[in-house]
């Protein structure tokens, strides 16, 4: 729910304590305000029309998927590695005993979703996650050398496209926002929002693009072979949101359709980079 996920508390916050720092194209707030102890909130944001929704079915293009990682750039550079994240407490919510929960809890999500989609579920989602969430307790626990602020729920269902007179990708939905791992953003975004042909054969060249973007922007001491890896490493959060999301939220035709998509894609992002095998050392 919201009051135990803390999401309304995590968007306002946001909005009033972080987003004027970003250098990306986020809705100007006019007003934000919650009751953290009912979860009742208000905002109130620029209105962007006609800026269009991303559909995440569809995924994006190459080139959309481009200028996307320009904000994403913009979203991570100006408090890349800043300490003073580490005091926003609606921020930095990782701790021991919600992983520990989260642990226990998603081999037994997986099963259900398997369950639940059975032929639907296109290969390699059923091998990959199989393999993947008896190992996921590991990958909830890794510690990224650099934090920034992490949106943890970039895709192109979350892009507004055609902002400011055609010219920029407006980012929204910043209800999962945290303390974390730049990479683990761009790799959910190419594994769940670029169609899987498209992102192998571009996918060396957008992490480049991404990378020369943020170092631009200031974000120094992180190279490429530092991001590659990174971006191996975090391949599973398109499956683990597409997995934990689906299994909690209510359920719908249009849901079920995009849930499958982002998995479909996330599983063959990770074999593809053998994400496993860095992970566990197999």
């Amino acid at each position: 729910t919201a009051l135990t996920m803390r999401t309304s508390e995590v968007e306002v916050r946001f909005y009033q304590q972080a987003a004027t720092a970003l250098a990306a194209r986020i809705p100007r707030c006019h007003f934000a305000d919650v009751d953290v102890d009912t979860a009742r909130f208000v905002l109130l944001l620029e209105d962007l029309s006609p800026a269009r929704q991303g559909d995440q079915m569809a995924g994006c293009t190459v080139d959309e998927a481009a200028a996307a990682l320009d904000e994403l750039a913009m979203v991570h550079a100006p408090r890349w590695g800043d300490p003073g994240l580490r005091t926003l407490d609606w921020l930095d919510r990782r701790n021991e005993t919600g992983l520990a929960f989260l642990e226990a809890l998603y081999p037994g999500m997986f099963a259900g979703f398997a369950e639940r989609y059975g032929d639907d579920l296109a290969e390699p989602v059923g091998r990959i996650g199989e393999a993947f969430f008896p190992h996921v307790g590991t990958y909830l626990r890794l510690e990224a050398p650099v934090r920034t602020i992490q949106h943890a729920d970039f895709r192109v269902d979350n892009l507004l496209y055609g902002a400011d007179d055609g010219t920029r990708i407006a980012v929204v939905d910043w209800q999962t926002v945290a303390l974390g791992p730049g990479a683990a953003d761009v790799a959910y975004f190419l594994g769940g929002s670029v169609e899987v042909d498209d992102r192998r054969a571009n996918e060396k060249d957008l992490l480049r693009h991404y990378l020369d973007h943020l170092q631009a922007l200031g974000a120094d001491g992180y190279e490429f072979d530092e991001l590659w890896e990174d971006y191996r490493r975090y391949a599973f959060a398109g499956l683990v949101m597409a997995v934990g999301a689906a299994m909690t939220v209510a359920r719908t035709d249009r849901g079920d359709d995009m849930f499958l998509a982002m998995a479909r894609r996330a599983a063959a992002h990770a074999e593809d980079l053998d994400a496993l095998g860095l992970l566990v050392g197999a």
